[in-house]
């Protein structure tokens, strides 16, 4: 098994041609919130922008829009996990993000076979994209990382943690060949990996999101494993499968 990891929507670009399965990674919040909607049978769609045309786009497909986390009154949904957890009686849910979502439909729109990783379902997405590979398969993982206020990436670290542990469990006793890239990222997940809580709120993401009164979501993040729900992309919007 072939084994790529890039960086943003350019990274996804360079690693999505000729992969089999392309799992995106953003860890706080994006693939957090997806998988805790996969785990309620919420189908969500990736939306890039989160601007006027994003709620006559979720009325015309009969779904909850979410709003930013500050502008979340009680009962609605936001970016924010916790909100989704909450959540009632929701079918289907446009979900704007300028980094995870908006990668997801970049990728989308090239066919790609796309799945959403956290924390919490890297073990069994990794299950589901090995055997959707095959042994001689490509697996390309993605991570999102954040923006710097000129637009530019900011590498986020619970990104490198989230797609090293994905790797982790996707070449544990398998014929693999991780790149170097790769191998930076299984690395960086085994230094952290008995200390994942810790890690998310010292991070500068997790102490962003603890000090504008967001702890739940840092610690929903942390949930290592707790999911068996895979979230699929198909016809543009994320389903649950699960791990097989």
């Amino acid at each position: 098994m072939r084994v790529l990891f890039e960086w943003g929507p350019a990274g996804a670009d360079a690693v999505a041609a000729g992969a089999d399965v392309v799992a995106v990674v953003d860890v706080l919040s994006f693939t957090t919130t997806l998988t805790v909607a996969a785990d309620k049978g919420i189908a969500v769609r990736p939306y890039p922008w989160r601007d006027e045309t994003a709620a006559p786009f979720a009325r015309r497909h009969d779904a909850v829009l979410a709003v930013g986390r500050r502008e979340a009154a009680p009962g609605m949904i936001s970016l924010s996990p916790a909100t989704v957890a909450r959540s009632e009686g929701v079918k289907r849910l446009v979900l704007p993000s300028p980094n995870g979502s908006a990668i997801s439909a970049r990728l989308a729109a090239g066919g790609a076979t796309v799945v959403g990783v956290s924390l919490r379902n890297a073990p069994a997405a990794a299950s589901w994209a090995r055997t959707r590979a095959g042994a001689g398969g490509t697996v390309a993982v993605v991570a999102a990382g954040e923006r710097w206020p000129d637009g530019s990436l900011r590498p986020a670290v619970e990104d490198l943690w989230g797609a090293g542990s994905f790797l982790h469990h996707l070449v544990r006793g398998e014929a693999a060949r991780p790149t170097p890239e790769a191998g930076a990222a299984l690395a960086a997940y085994a230094q952290v990996a008995e200390a994942l809580g810790p890690a998310l709120r010292a991070c500068v993401s997790g102490r962003e999101l603890r000090d504008h009164g967001f702890p739940e979501d840092v610690e929903t993040a942390a949930g290592s494993g707790v999911s068996e729900a895979v979230p699929v992309l198909r016809d543009g919007w994320y389903a649950a499968d699960h791990a097989r």
